[in-house]
């Protein structure tokens, strides 16, 4: 399997571009109606014991949906009532025929007085919104909200900005959210993902070529991304062909870091296991090791010897280790000698405001090098991109291509970027990943996958996804061991 059979998330731009090419080949009118009856569809399904169904109609083709769905509500039988923002008569195409065949009255947003019973249809603004909504809908969502309605929004909660999730000026709470074709960046980034409730999406017959012309190299982290890229287990496998990792440890009292990372390493599949250690930390990390060796590295000079096996050939670098300028030559030293390494915490903070350093020592054909900050940490690493005005998934994009490296951009919704531009959602990350070591974890399973030789951004993906899937099977409670205890290498 390849990407191509991942689920692609689109842009509103680039949807956009998908329904301009339906309209030219299909009838999109006939479009308009299949999504307002898959709208209506789903709120006779959902919202079963409905005392009325309204409608919130806005400008644009959004809103055309919400006519036809009103109109297949009402001839369902169920009561529906339609509330428009702006001047209706000023709707074009499509929409405007949609607010004709419905023969619906309608009245001006602002005069909704939320009642028990209802649930409302958002169809205001759909996934392009790009500027805060107006005050006349910030002060109904207030009123929905206090109300606590239930709502069924219809591509996207009215207010989320479809590429980033973040909320313009004010955004409905959903309790679901019907899309189309497929799902956008907003229904998975956070805020967005939270807002927009259960989400369904329905196939209202645009060609799927059409969709695929248009995927702009952005999915949902799932298993398709890597299989097929992974030498899957062989009876004539050792362990050194199964990948020699080594994490660095800090000092006396900072072991168990780099501990969590060894172990997390062994667990995903790492045929052998080291920890690089200063000769101060040498008795606390022995007295906690039992599959996982240990070295004696004191600085450059004996990470230089460390090297001359060329076998060891993954590193995990930041994880507690303390020392910034010391990190920094390490890193620099790894580099130079063509290692893959994965740089976490004290790794990525050693190169504060320097990330074209780090581009110079990792050069070449295929990334080697893998940052998993997290938003503090990619602030630091990326000041200038982090202060831009742009979303996760822009800001993972720019700095992996900044970095010539793998950026994995933690949190609730950890988004994966390449330097070519490919890049991944992740949706799978339960709370209780929120703990102390969490992050250390994470690092020793993704160097333990390039070590078992997945490319770098195909590793990065699949430990997102293992580490997410540790966290769900240590359940609530868990704590870092518990998650490295619940760590499975790839099936």
């Amino acid at each position: 399997m390849t990407a191509r059979s991942a689920e692609i998330l689109l842009s509103p731009t680039a949807m956009a571009r998908v329904d301009a090419a339906a309209a030219s080949l299909m009838d999109s009118y006939g479009l308009m109606q299949r999504a307002g009856e898959a709208v209506a569809a789903a709120a006779l399904r959902l919202f079963p014991a409905a005392h009325r169904f309204v409608v919130l109609c806005g400008p644009g083709n959004n809103g055309g949906d919400g006519y036809v769905a009103a109109s297949a509500l009402a001839r369902s039988g169920a009561p529906a009532t339609l509330y428009h923002l702006g001047d209706p008569a000023a709707l074009k195409g499509d929409a405007a025929r949609a607010r004709i065949d419905a023969s619906l009255p309608s009245l001006p947003l602002s005069s909704y007085e939320p009642h028990p019973g209802d649930v409302v249809i958002d169809a205001v603004f759909g996934a392009g919104l790009a500027r805060d909504v107006p005050q006349e809908l910030a002060d109904l969502v207030a009123r929905i909200t206090a109300a606590r309605l239930p709502v069924l929004a219809v591509d996207l909660p009215s207010g989320l900005d479809g590429m980033t999730g973040l909320i313009r000026g004010a955004a409905l709470q959903a309790t679901a959210t019907v899309t189309f074709m497929t799902r956008k960046p907003g229904h998975l980034l956070l805020p967005g993902r939270t807002l927009c409730g259960a989400i369904q999406v329905f196939d209202i017959g645009i060609p799927k070529r059409l969709v695929d012309a248009e995927a702009e190299k952005l999915w949902v982290n799932a298993p398709p991304l890597w299989q097929g890229k992974w030498p899957l287990p062989a009876a004539a496998d050792h362990k050194y062909r199964r990948g020699h990792l080594t994490v660095f440890s800090g000092g006396a009292t900072a072991t168990g870091a780099a501990r969590l990372s060894t172990m997390a390493g062994l667990k995903a599949g790492a045929g052998l296991v080291t920890i690089a250690s200063p000769a101060a930390a040498l008795s606390a990390n022995a007295a906690h090791l039992t599959a996982i060796m240990l070295q004696e590295i004191n600085g450059k000079a004996d990470l230089e010897n460390y090297l001359e096996d060329t076998r060891r050939a993954t590193f995990v670098l930041g994880p507690g280790f303390g020392d910034l300028a010391t990190a920094r030559d390490y890193a620099l030293c790894l580099g130079a000698q063509g290692r893959a390494i994965v740089l976490d915490a004290d790794g990525i903070t050693a190169f504060r405001n320097d990330a074209p350093i780090l581009r110079a020592a990792f050069s070449g054909e295929r990334p080697r090098l893998v940052v998993t900050p997290h938003e503090g940490e990619f602030g630091r690493l990326f000041p200038e991109i982090a202060q831009d005005k742009i979303g996760k998934v822009e800001k993972a994009r720019a700095a992996a291509s900044a970095l010539g490296g793998i950026v994995v951009y933690k949190g609730a919704d950890t988004v994966i970027a390449a330097p070519d531009g490919r890049a991944v959602i992740n949706e799978r990350a339960p709370p209780q990943l929120a703990t102390a070591g969490s992050g250390d974890v994470l690092a020793g399973v993704i160097a333990a996958l390039i070590g078992q030789g997945l490319p770098a951004f195909e590793a990065a993906c699949a430990g997102v996804h293992l580490h997410g899937e540790a966290a769900v099977r240590a359940g609530q409670g868990m704590t870092a061991e518990d998650l490295v205890a619940s760590v499975r290498p790839l099936m």
